[in-house]
């Protein structure tokens, strides 16, 4: 499973995706920091990577139809989150990724939980 991580997830956040086993790139790494959201998500289209990001622009189905992409990943924290509550949430994403297909979906990340956005198939 090939990712991005979004520029607001750390070092930290890469290193526990590559001990699952699973191929990272970053923004910050591709000098992509600041760029639009409609960029970063093409171009994770264009590489057909996985966004991770907490972003929550990014769960808005109706701007990011989730069914055109890899796969889209939020990660939704409480209002006052803690390195911890980051760091479980990351884990439990880079698990359920390693045998889980995320293409065509959004995930939304919250601790202990995975919710799967159910797009309408009109």
């Amino acid at each position: 499973m090939k990712i991005k991580l979004d520029e607001n997830l750390g070092n930290r956040g890469k290193e526990i995706f590559r001990e699952n086993g699973l191929n990272v790139q970053t923004v910050h790494d591709e000098s992509l920091c600041s760029v639009s959201d409609t960029t970063l998500i093409t171009k994770c289209r264009e590489e057909n990577r996985v966004l991770v990001s907490l972003d929550m622009d990014f769960a808005n189905p109706l701007i990011f139809k989730p069914s055109l992409y890899s796969g889209i990943a939020v990660i939704r924290l409480s209002s006052e989150p803690t390195p911890e509550e980051l760091y479980e949430c990351v884990l439990l994403l880079a698990n359920k990724l390693k045998n889980t297909d995320i293409t065509g979906k959004l995930w939304i990340i919250q601790k202990k939980v995975i919710r799967e956005y159910q797009e309408d198939l009109e």
